[in-house]
Protein backbone atom coordinates (compact mmCIF):
# COMPACT_ATOMS: atom_id res chain seq x y z
CA UNK A 1 0.00 0.00 0.00
CA UNK A 2 1.35 3.38 -0.71
CA UNK A 3 2.07 5.73 2.44
CA UNK A 4 0.66 9.15 1.08
CA UNK A 5 -2.66 8.78 2.78
CA UNK A 6 -0.94 7.69 6.05
CA UNK A 7 1.28 10.53 5.77
CA UNK A 8 -1.86 12.90 5.12
CA UNK A 9 -4.08 11.79 7.60
CA UNK A 10 -1.53 12.35 10.55
CA UNK A 11 -0.88 15.35 9.43
CA UNK A 12 -4.60 16.43 9.48
CA UNK A 13 -4.76 15.05 12.52
CA UNK A 14 -2.20 17.25 14.00
CA UNK A 15 -3.28 20.07 12.43
CA UNK A 16 -6.44 19.47 14.11
CA UNK A 17 -4.62 18.75 17.28
CA UNK A 18 -2.99 22.15 17.72
CA UNK A 19 -6.22 24.25 16.37
CA UNK A 20 -8.18 22.51 19.25
CA UNK A 21 -4.77 23.13 21.97
CA UNK A 22 -5.18 27.27 20.42
CA UNK A 23 -9.01 27.71 20.97
CA UNK A 24 -8.55 26.42 24.45
CA UNK A 25 -6.55 30.00 24.80
CA UNK A 26 -9.51 32.27 25.92
CA UNK A 27 -9.35 36.39 25.82
CA UNK A 28 -9.75 38.14 28.55
CA UNK A 29 -12.67 40.40 29.09
CA UNK A 30 -10.49 43.51 29.62
CA UNK A 31 -8.05 45.38 27.83
CA UNK A 32 -4.99 45.02 30.02
CA UNK A 33 -1.90 43.13 31.33
CA UNK A 34 -3.30 41.84 34.79
CA UNK A 35 -6.02 40.73 32.63
CA UNK A 36 -3.62 38.31 30.86
CA UNK A 37 -1.90 37.06 33.84
CA UNK A 38 -4.53 34.01 34.60
CA UNK A 39 -3.64 33.04 31.00
CA UNK A 40 0.18 32.95 31.71
CA UNK A 41 0.34 28.95 32.58
CA UNK A 42 -2.07 28.35 30.14
CA UNK A 43 0.00 29.60 27.57
CA UNK A 44 3.20 28.18 28.55
CA UNK A 45 1.48 24.38 29.01
CA UNK A 46 0.47 25.16 25.57
CA UNK A 47 4.02 26.81 23.74
CA UNK A 48 5.14 23.01 25.69
CA UNK A 49 2.95 20.65 23.56
CA UNK A 50 3.04 22.91 20.76
CA UNK A 51 6.92 22.30 20.83
CA UNK A 52 6.10 18.50 21.42
CA UNK A 53 4.00 18.21 18.64
CA UNK A 54 6.05 19.87 16.30
CA UNK A 55 8.96 17.99 17.45
CA UNK A 56 6.34 14.94 16.59
CA UNK A 57 5.72 16.24 13.23
CA UNK A 58 9.25 16.28 12.02
CA UNK A 59 10.09 13.23 12.73
CA UNK A 60 7.51 11.16 11.45
CA UNK A 61 7.84 12.95 8.84
CA UNK A 62 11.52 12.58 8.44
CA UNK A 63 10.87 9.12 9.82
CA UNK A 64 8.32 8.62 6.29
CA UNK A 65 10.94 9.41 4.06
CA UNK A 66 12.56 6.33 4.64
CA UNK A 67 9.21 4.41 3.84
CA UNK A 68 8.43 2.87 0.80
CA UNK A 69 5.06 1.11 2.04
CA UNK A 70 3.16 0.48 4.23
CA UNK A 71 0.53 -2.25 5.52
CA UNK A 72 -2.10 -2.93 7.92
CA UNK A 73 -0.22 -3.38 11.33
CA UNK A 74 1.86 0.21 10.00
CA UNK A 75 -1.66 1.80 9.70
CA UNK A 76 -2.86 0.20 13.29
CA UNK A 77 0.82 1.34 14.79
CA UNK A 78 0.60 4.86 13.27
CA UNK A 79 -3.26 4.84 14.38
CA UNK A 80 -1.72 4.21 17.84
CA UNK A 81 0.84 7.15 17.86
CA UNK A 82 -1.80 9.61 16.79
CA UNK A 83 -4.21 8.15 19.93
CA UNK A 84 -1.97 9.40 22.51
CA UNK A 85 -1.37 12.78 20.73
CA UNK A 86 -5.03 13.25 20.34
CA UNK A 87 -5.24 13.77 24.07
CA UNK A 88 -2.09 16.51 24.55
CA UNK A 89 -5.03 18.87 23.96
CA UNK A 90 -6.88 17.78 26.89
CA UNK A 91 -3.52 17.13 29.64
CA UNK A 92 -2.40 20.56 28.31
CA UNK A 93 -5.44 22.37 29.38
CA UNK A 94 -5.52 20.22 32.97
CA UNK A 95 -1.82 21.47 33.32
CA UNK A 96 -2.66 25.24 32.38
CA UNK A 97 -5.73 25.29 34.19
CA UNK A 98 -4.75 23.95 37.49
CA UNK A 99 -1.34 26.47 37.44
CA UNK A 100 0.97 23.10 37.21
CA UNK A 101 -0.79 20.90 39.83
CA UNK A 102 0.41 17.39 40.75
CA UNK A 103 -2.17 15.25 39.08
CA UNK A 104 -2.61 17.13 36.42
CA UNK A 105 1.28 17.33 35.41
CA UNK A 106 1.90 13.53 36.57
CA UNK A 107 -1.18 13.08 33.72
CA UNK A 108 0.92 15.06 31.00
CA UNK A 109 3.84 12.79 31.84
CA UNK A 110 1.50 9.22 31.38
CA UNK A 111 0.83 10.88 27.71
CA UNK A 112 4.00 11.98 26.76
CA UNK A 113 5.10 8.98 28.20
CA UNK A 114 2.74 6.72 26.18
CA UNK A 115 2.67 8.94 22.89
CA UNK A 116 6.99 7.93 23.14
CA UNK A 117 6.55 4.46 23.46
CA UNK A 118 3.70 4.42 20.23
CA UNK A 119 6.65 5.96 18.29
CA UNK A 120 8.79 3.76 19.43
CA UNK A 121 6.36 0.40 18.21
CA UNK A 122 5.40 2.46 15.02
CA UNK A 123 9.13 2.33 14.13
CA UNK A 124 10.04 -0.98 14.89
CA UNK A 125 6.36 -2.38 13.16
CA UNK A 126 7.98 -0.01 10.26
CA UNK A 127 11.25 -2.04 10.42
CA UNK A 128 9.96 -5.51 10.91
CA UNK A 129 7.84 -4.59 7.61
CA UNK A 130 10.89 -3.31 5.58
CA UNK A 131 13.40 -6.04 6.43
CA UNK A 132 16.67 -5.64 8.36
CA UNK A 133 18.83 -4.09 5.80
CA UNK A 134 16.53 -1.26 5.21
CA UNK A 135 17.16 2.29 5.43
CA UNK A 136 14.98 2.84 8.05
CA UNK A 137 17.00 0.57 10.38
CA UNK A 138 20.13 2.29 9.32
CA UNK A 139 18.60 5.90 9.75
CA UNK A 140 16.99 4.89 13.63
CA UNK A 141 19.94 2.98 14.48
CA UNK A 142 19.68 2.36 19.02
CA UNK A 143 17.66 5.59 18.88
CA UNK A 144 19.31 6.59 22.51
CA UNK A 145 17.60 9.91 22.71
CA UNK A 146 14.29 8.11 22.46
CA UNK A 147 15.36 5.57 25.06
CA UNK A 148 16.68 8.75 27.72
CA UNK A 149 13.12 10.48 26.94
CA UNK A 150 11.45 7.67 27.89
CA UNK A 151 13.47 7.81 31.22
CA UNK A 152 13.19 11.21 31.82
CA UNK A 153 9.08 10.63 31.37
CA UNK A 154 9.37 7.56 33.98
CA UNK A 155 10.98 10.15 36.26
CA UNK A 156 8.98 13.06 35.88
CA UNK A 157 5.67 10.73 36.82
CA UNK A 158 6.28 9.99 40.10
CA UNK A 159 8.36 13.51 40.83
CA UNK A 160 5.01 15.45 39.61
CA UNK A 161 3.79 14.57 43.27
CA UNK A 162 6.61 16.04 44.96
CA UNK A 163 7.80 19.04 43.15
CA UNK A 164 5.58 19.10 39.96
CA UNK A 165 7.88 22.38 38.61
CA UNK A 166 10.49 20.00 38.80
CA UNK A 167 8.52 17.43 36.59
CA UNK A 168 7.72 20.41 34.17
CA UNK A 169 11.55 20.94 33.69
CA UNK A 170 12.33 17.19 32.67
CA UNK A 171 9.41 17.81 30.14
CA UNK A 172 11.32 20.73 29.15
CA UNK A 173 14.93 18.91 28.96
CA UNK A 174 12.93 16.55 26.84
CA UNK A 175 12.18 19.10 24.22
CA UNK A 176 15.05 20.56 24.09
CA UNK A 177 16.91 17.72 23.02
CA UNK A 178 14.32 16.70 20.04
CA UNK A 179 14.81 20.49 18.64
CA UNK A 180 18.71 20.22 18.34
CA UNK A 181 18.64 18.55 14.55
CA UNK A 182 18.79 15.18 14.11
CA UNK A 183 20.07 14.55 10.28
CA UNK A 184 20.66 10.65 10.52
CA UNK A 185 17.76 9.82 8.65
CA UNK A 186 18.42 12.76 6.10
CA UNK A 187 22.20 11.08 5.76
CA UNK A 188 21.21 7.67 5.30
CA UNK A 189 18.79 8.89 2.58
CA UNK A 190 20.89 10.87 0.78
CA UNK A 191 23.52 7.72 1.04
CA UNK A 192 21.04 5.26 0.40
CA UNK A 193 20.04 7.20 -2.93
CA UNK A 194 23.59 7.52 -3.86
CA UNK A 195 24.31 3.73 -3.63
CA UNK A 196 20.98 2.95 -5.69
CA UNK A 197 22.36 5.55 -8.62
CA UNK A 198 25.65 3.84 -7.96
CA UNK A 199 24.33 0.40 -8.52
CA UNK A 200 22.29 1.75 -12.23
Amino acid sequence: MSKDRLEAFSDGVLAIIITIMVLELKVPHEPTLEAMKPLVPKFLSYVLSFVFLGIYWNNHHHLFQAVRHVNGRILWANMHLLFWLSLVPFVTDWMGETNFKSMPVAAYGVDMLLAGLAYFILTRVLIAHHGPDSAIVKAVGHDHKGQVSLGLYLLAIPLAFLEPLIACAFFVIVAVMWLIPDRRIERTLAKHEHEEHAGH
